[in-house]
């Protein structure tokens, strides 16, 4: 592991245009359960994955009765995202906010809804699959902060007529079209990617890597910090895979690059 960590190290400090991407796995060690784990919320609960499934069809069908869903008592799905809402950053978000401050690390993209990249000081983050912590207009697209719009009307209505959500991007929902034009921009002009945390099974979101390779070809480096292969693993679609916990691999690679006697491309 320690070659691979030095490996890594050397990729980023030479690259000119460094991205990660991160999933689930990224937030597990910060106490957020991840969905499709072993012991993750939809294995153990199959009613929250068939209710998630439906989330989105309940909103377009009856906006009132999802917010009473996502804020009702007898609902745990406030709950849980009050909870991700007042979650903490691990030492691994601060290993990927220390690559962006260096500079190495230029975008974070990542599928978790919990903002913990942000709190952890990454500079620039694409929030793939939304956000808790912001609201979103389904007509228009404008986003708020959730603590700046009112609840007392329910479902809570946008200036242009429209009527706002939760900004995370539920199961059977597109992908708000700036979201996903900034991510493809993103990787398709990366020349390191590193993954981390990801199953890389959800999809558009797991076809990143693949765009990116079939854009960039050899003069790409993609690099999987995981604790299990993935598919782009086991088709080697990634150029390797660091394995172990994300928390500790992370600021091992920070460390690495601080011993390095190379001058950084700064490009």
């Amino acid at each position: 592991m320690e070659d691979l960590i030095q490996q890594a190290a050397i990729d980023l400090v030479n690259s000119k245009y460094a991205i990660a991407l991160t999933g689930a796995g990224m937030s597990t060690e910060s106490g957020i359960r991840d969905f499709r784990g072993p012991q993750g919320i939809w294995t153990t609960d199959k009613e929250a994955e068939a209710k998630a499934y439906k989330r989105y069809d309940l909103f377009l069908e009856n906006p009132k009765a999802y917010w009473n869903e996502m804020l009702g008592e007898k609902g745990t799905h406030g709950a849980f995202y009050r909870e991700i809402r007042n979650a903490q950053p691990n030492t691994g978000h601060r290993g990927i906010a220390e690559l962006s401050k260096m500079g190495i690390i230029k975008c974070v993209i990542t599928q978790n809804v919990d903002g913990l990249h942000e709190k952890a000081g990454a500079q620039y983050v694409i929030n793939y699959h939304g956000t808790v912590h912001k609201l979103r207009c389904h007509s228009c697209g404008l986003r708020f902060n959730f603590e700046d719009v009112s609840i007392d009307k329910i479902p809570p209505p946008c200036k242009c007529g429209g009527i706002i959500k939760y900004d995370v991007v539920h199961f059977k929902e597109p992908i708000p079209m700036d979201i996903m034009e900034q991510a493809q921009d993103q990787a398709m002009q990366c020349d390191v990617m590193i993954i981390c945390g990801t199953s890389a099974v959800v999809y558009p979101f797991a076809g990143l890597p693949r765009m990116a390779r079939q854009c960039r070809g050899s003069q790409l480096k993609i690099i999987e910090v995981n604790e299990e292969p993935t598919p782009l693993t086991l088709d080697q679609a990634s150029d390797y895979l660091i394995q172990g916990k994300i928390g500790e691999i992370l600021p091992e690679i920070v460390r690495a690059i601080e011993r390095l006697p190379i001058t950084r491309n700064e490009e």
